[in-house]
């Protein structure tokens, strides 16, 4: 790694120190990031599971540093101050946590407004915050290594917007390939000349610019940004989609023209009525729209995914060692829930191993999600009893997990409900099963059952008290005790291992050492 190029050519090490000193470490301490951008300043601060780090803090202002900053060539004055005030607070709340130093970058409108360098004076005067400029193209690849952290196999081409530009990065075999700035900002798109007409061409010749250096036909394309993760839950409501979580959201070149047309006939207080989103983030929505639609027709993606995970993200990234990198999001996120709320950590991966007959060899994209159910299958048991199946569906649907789209968090929510309760009929969570084909619920039905047995046959370790076989020609589920699993073979442990074998389509059949 060698740390980040800010725009007056110094290097700096984000967070000023290691944070990852050994390859195997694990967990993550406290740590502040603050981006301050053309329209927002966002303050996060992680912690949790290194590989999928939570978001411990997350606060934003729409200051609006950068509005008007294509006319003035200056830094907005409200915005000036709102930002000051912003940046105060973020000074004192990292204090207040014990974060220090809290990295701070500032990205186009400080780096291109004539009073950037006395902004950046006064901000670091009024509240010990140093702000490290950084270039676009370094933009660029921050944002793409944000997404990297999301999606470790991300394969095409990540597109930031922001207030005054958009930074666009190619990602493969997780590296950050060439990158390019452009001036496709809605604060500076709000200041072409030439009415529709002037304005389609300005973006089309920006973006045929950027298509010259990055080629086109990308197969998918990394939604960074806030006026895209509008446009994505404007999509949503479009459509009636049943889960509002935006992170992973997939779009169609023909979704995102006919969002593109829906969104022209809206008024900003229609759109703000359906969704919450603020005034000054959905003014901009009009404008980052017509840039999505030339996106769209000039690049001819087969497919648009957003990502909650940008340039904060990429910060953290830029720290983790390639062994780090290389672990699956998903099951580190799982193995650190495990740990801070199960009451036996280490049993989920015993469990896992019990049960790993039943499945075969299965595509590595199903077996990862049936290694992170068994990690979380015990991790509301705090949760009352009459709740907790519908409680960890709903924790895992909206979990702010990475490497996990929507069909799969929706699988792995629905093995765990039925992991607490045999049936699903008449749960409130049924829209959402409109995500997965029948094979797949049944699947995720399967691995529930699967996990109510093996969770209760035995405390320490399953496998001491038997071991399951199911052949594939027999049509039987066969289950083989141990001297302990006699006496562990109870009641209720029969019915569920009775329930398993049902929703397998088998007879069970129970044998002895």
């Amino acid at each position: 790694m060698n740390g980040v190029l800010t725009a007056s050519g110094e290097t700096i090490e984000p967070f000023g120190r290691s944070l990852f000193e050994r390859a195997s470490e694990r967990s993550l301490s406290r740590v502040g990031v603050v981006d301050v951008g053309s329209n927002s300043i966002r303050m996060v601060v992680f912690d949790g599971a290194a590989r999928s780090p939570a978001y411990f803090y997350n606060e934003k202002v729409m200051a609006g540093l950068g509005q008007g900053l294509a006319t003035t060539g200056r830094l907005n004055p409200e915005g000036v101050q709102r930002g000051m005030v912003a940046l105060r607070r973020f000074a004192a709340l990292a204090e207040g946590m014990g974060i220090k130093p809290l990295t701070c970058v500032a990205t186009a409108a400080v780096r291109e407004a004539e009073d950037g360098p006395v902004f950046r004076k006064a901000v670091e005067k009024e509240t010990g915050l140093k702000l490290h400029v950084i270039e676009g193209e370094e933009e660029a690849r921050l944002s793409a290594q944000g997404v990297l952290l999301g999606w470790p196999d991300a394969k095409g081409l990540v597109c930031d917007i922001g207030g005054n530009s958009m930074e666009l990065a190619e990602v493969a075999d997780g590296e950050v390939g060439r990158r390019v700035s452009t001036p496709l900002g809605p604060f500076r798109l709000q200041q072409v000349k030439g009415g529709a007409s002037g304005l389609r061409d300005h973006i089309r010749k920006a973006i045929d610019q950027a298509a010259a250096v990055l080629g086109r036909g990308h197969e998918q394309i990394y939604l960074v940004g806030g006026s895209w993760r509008a446009i994505a839950r404007l999509d949503m409501e479009r459509v009636k989609y049943p889960m509002t979580v935006l992170h992973e959201y997939r779009m169609s070149p023909e979704a995102v023209a006919d969002t593109v047309k829906w969104i022209g006939d809206k008024t900003v207080s229609e759109m703000r009525a359906m969704t919450g989103i603020s005034q000054s983030r959905m003014e901009l929505v009009p404008l980052a729209s017509l840039v999505l639609r030339q996106l769209v027709e000039s690049m001819k993606p087969k497919s648009l995914a957003v990502s909650s995970y940008g340039i904060r993200e990429g910060l953290l990234y830029e720290q983790m060692p390639s062994g780090l990198r290389s672990r699956d999001p998903l099951i580190e996120a799982a193995r650190f829930a495990e740990r801070q709320m199960a009451r036996m950590p280490g049993f989920g991966k015993k469990l896992y191993q019990f049960l790993e007959p039943l499945f075969g060899d299965l595509p590595p994209e199903r077996d990862r999600l049936i290694r992170a159910a068994c990690l979380l299958h015990d991790t509301t048991w705090r949760t009352h009893p009459d709740y907790r199946a519908d409680a960890c569906f709903d924790n895992v649907t909206r979990a702010n997990m990475a490497a996990l789209s929507h069909p799969e968090r929706v699988f792995l929510g629905l093995s765990l409900l039925h992991r607490y309760k045999n049936s699903r009929a008449n749960s409130p969570m049924a829209p959402l099963f409109a995500l997965l084909s029948d094979k797949e619920i049944r699947d995720a039905e399967v691995l529930g059952k699967a996990m109510r047995f093996g969770a209760m046959f035995s405390v320490k370790d399953p496998a001491e008290a038997g071991t399951l076989k199911l052949p594939p020609k027999k049509k039987l589920l066969e289950l083989k005790l141990t001297r302990t699993g006699r006496a562990l073979m109870g009641e209720v442990a029969e019915a569920r291992f009775r329930a398993l074998a049902e929703a397998l389509g088998v007879a069970p059949v129970v044998t002895q050492d």
